[in-house]
């Protein structure tokens, strides 16, 4: 009963203070809701075919198929990302939703990473989404 009480005000909290990203991650649910989808704590995750993880508000999608150890990270770092949007509202997309985006997809910024050995999670978007996930760096 408690755990489904917190999911409920977690979600209105996403779903008013957190609209803007919860809004896309509800269109983006509809585009894979043939896919698995669970309830971790507070939010819904999607297990979709892409090889990438992300968060939007009420809804994180995290890949399909990895090994159980490498699946939980992802769902408690993605979640942790749940989390950000919770407590930063409308700024999370500026302050940590694009600059994500970009430090992971930019080939710039791979290049950069692999030229000076820089872990993917020592961004200060991944890893404060890794403390709020409490999950520890795969690398």
């Amino acid at each position: 009963m408690k755990n489904k009480l917190l999911f409920v005000i977690a979600a209105l909290w996403q779903l008013s203070y957190g609209i803007i990203q919860s809004a896309i991650g509800a269109l983006v649910f509809l585009f894979f809701i043939r896919c698995p989808h669970f309830i971790y704590r507070c939010g819904i995750i999607t297990e979709w075919t892409r090889c990438d993880g992300v968060s939007l508000g009420l809804f994180a999608f995290v890949p399909h198929g990895p090994n159980k150890e490498v699946r939980e990270h992802l769902v408690r770092h993605e979640y942790g990302h749940s989390i950000q949007s919770m407590i930063l509202g409308p700024l999370y997309l500026p302050l940590i939703g694009i600059p994500s985006v970009l430090w992971n997809n930019l080939k710039f910024m791979q290049n950069y990473r692999e030229n000076r050995e820089i872990a993917y999670e020592s961004f200060y978007t991944e890893r404060w989404a890794n403390r709020l996930g409490k999950t520890e760096n795969m690398m």
